[in-house]
């Protein structure tokens, strides 16, 4: 996709944004000392694209994640022109078109000529009713398609913005494409890969997934975060590639975080289901094997992944409204504070009920009373002792916007004619309604989805959006049953002693990933942490079914907790409906080790 042009010396990619509203330090940070060729990010969650169609909807020059032009390429345009730094990025969202104009218009007041290209297709929002005529499902309950839509959005692949690089774009702006793809579209330009160099793809996918999240690989989120200097100086990432896709990641210099083998390991975990089977559409990835080495202070290479053909579809993110939901939060103290905030909860839940009665109103739809400070989200696994001050946290779900109003009216005056010790809801006013809005996960064929690059007015049809491998998941090694417990008397540890551990959200689902801290650690994993044991410890969160993958390249082991999340994102009531802290929950759980293990652990 270069032309014929394979670098042969490394290249450096720097990610500045793993998520809307990431630090505006960060792509200054890269630009200035990071001395990278290429610039990526990623602005787009799923519910993200729900709320720029929301934006588009109200003003057709809307839709697309505005910070992109004001905070990076509006301040930076001249250095990036200077330094030759090519732009990869998805901030377009629902309106690319919208999003390249803003950044050409930013870079004539910094008086620079940046060739801008924008990649289209991923939109299918307009042939809804097609593909619900054709039976399109959901990919794991099999509900057919909403009536209503919010947004229908196919994830694209790498190829297309490497075909922009190629035809000199200084700037690539993309809609939805799979969060890697952006660093993948680089690579795939910059040593000339083709859809045959499977083994490349999937190591360049695993550098985008590690990256693809900002300085979540440079310490953020990690387990041992006492181990991580300067927090207030957080170092954003940037991988050193070579030709054959292994990498070196490290920081710019000064700056603080931590790269390690295990805070990178720990990344590559994050919001993946089976570790043999990452599909994206250039590849279906396998991390198993994957290898992870400390070469230097802050300085971790990585490689060994390996490609299969990819799948035959593309996975589209459909978002739909679901009725309203309401959340308000306050705080009670004194003694039996748990008590009590659960008590004044379940009243005004109760009062309002039989208002709902008394006015014709259908009940709730769902109901979610949280007492942070107790332990809630630990459910029977909670440890804390009667503390003095609580926060609860009361949620609801209905169809009418009116009813949710009508409890949020209930909840301030429980202050004065309920259960002492609440000082009055936190936030100005009473808290409003908002829409619940849902994701709907579905495939839809490659070679219905047609994608185009648009440089100058010029589109290029790319028949590489619709390559298709015939991925089939029967082809995958057979997982192997878990070890027998090692023999020997044997005492509990809290898990924390023995791994390392990383979750996620995707859609309902949330994924834990583990990792031995030592290779002679990873039997007792195998035999303590298994699908059954993790099922009974979140048994009172979860409705579906746990799946566990091996990735003997760590130590590790991957789960996947099907319909944990209470829907998930914006149209979750709990208080964690994006799994951030399952690893953490997890972590707490005893696991039996030998007597003598136990004593050299200090337990």
């Amino acid at each position: 996709m270069n032309n014929g042009r394979t670098a042969s010396r490394p290249v450096r990619v720097g990610c500045h944004s793993g998520f809307w509203g990431d630090t505006e330090t960060a792509a200054a940070q890269l630009v200035r000392h990071g001395d990278v060729n290429y610039l990526v990010s990623d602005y787009l969650a799923e519910v993200t694209m729900s709320i720029m169609a929301a934006q588009k909807a109200r003003n057709p020059q809307a839709g697309y994640a505005i910070d992109f032009v004001t905070v990076v390429m509006a301040p930076l345009a001249r250095e990036i022109a200077e330094k030759k730094i090519k732009v990869v990025t998805n901030a377009g969202g629902v309106n690319p078109q919208a999003c390249r104009d803003a950044v050409l218009k930013a870079c004539e007041a910094a008086g620079v000529n940046l060739k801008v290209a924008v990649v289209l297709g991923d939109d299918i929002l307009s042939r809804a009713d097609e593909f619900r005529a054709a039976g399109i499902r959901e990919m794991d309950t099999g509900a057919e398609l909403p009536a209503r839509i919010a947004s229908m959005n196919a994830y694209l692949g790498g190829f297309p913005i490497a075909r922009a690089l190629a035809e000199g774009a200084d700037v690539v702006i993309t809609g939805r494409c799979v969060d890697s793809a952006v660093t993948l579209g680089a690579l795939i330009h910059a040593f000339g890969w083709i859809p045959e160099d499977l083994d490349r793809l999937a190591a360049g996918t695993l550098c985008g997934h590690i990256i693809e999240c900002g300085a979540q690989c440079n310490g953020g989120n990690f387990t041992d975060w006492r181990l991580v200097p300067d927090y207030d100086n957080m170092g954003f990432p940037i991988a050193e590639v070579s030709s054959d896709g292994s990498f070196v990641l490290s920081k710019p210099a000064n700056t603080g975080g931590l790269i390690s083998v295990a805070t990178v390991a720990e990344q590559m975990l994050y919001e993946i289901g089976d570790p043999r089977a990452y599909i994206v559409p250039d590849v279906v990835c396998d991390f198993t094997e994957a290898r992870y080495e400390q070469v230097g202070k802050n300085l971790v290479r990585v490689s060994g992944a390996r490609g299969r053909p990819p799948t035959d579809t593309y996975k589209v993110s459909t978002t739909f409204p679901d009725g309203f939901k309401l959340a308000s939060i306050f705080m009670l103290g004194g003694r039996e504070a748990a008590a009590k905030g659960r008590h004044s909860a379940e009243s005004i839940v109760k009062k309002t009920r039989r208002l709902f009665k008394d006015k014709g109103m259908a009940d709730f739809r769902d109901v979610s009373i949280e007492v942070i400070g107790a332990e809630a989200t630990y459910g029977p696994h909670s440890r804390a002792e009667d503390s003095r001050e609580v926060v609860v946290k009361i949620a609801a779900k209905h169809d009418q916007k009116e009813a949710l109003s009508l409890l949020g009216r209930e909840i301030a005056p429980m202050s004065t004619g309920g259960v002492v010790g609440m000082t009055g809801s936190f936030g100005a006013g009473r808290v409003s309604p908002s829409p619940v809005i849902r994701m709907f996960s579905c495939l839809v064929p490659k070679n219905q989805v047609p994608v185009t690059v648009d440089i100058g007015g010029h589109r290029i049809a790319m028949q590489e959006g619709a390559r298709s491998g015939g991925f089939d998941a029967k082809s995958l090694p057979v997982e192997a049953p878990p070890v027998k417990p090692p023999a020997g008397a044997a005492d509990t540890v809290p898990l924390v002693a023995l791994a390392y551990g990383r979750s996620g959200d995707k859609g309902d689902n949330a994924n834990i990933g583990i990792f031995a801290r030592k290779p002679e650690y990873q039997p007792i994993l195998d035999a303590e942490v298994t699908e059954a044991a993790v099922a009974r410890y979140f048994a009172h969160r979860i409705n579906g079914k746990v799946s566990r993958w091996r990735l003997p390249g760590i130590n590790g082991f991957n789960f996947l907790l099907r319909q944990a999340l209470g829907g998930g994102g914006m149209a979750s009531l709990k208080a964690d409906p994006l799994a951030k802290a399952f690893a953490q929950m997890l972590l707490d759980m005893p696991v039996k080790v030998p007597a003598e293990m136990a004593r050299k652990l200090g337990a």
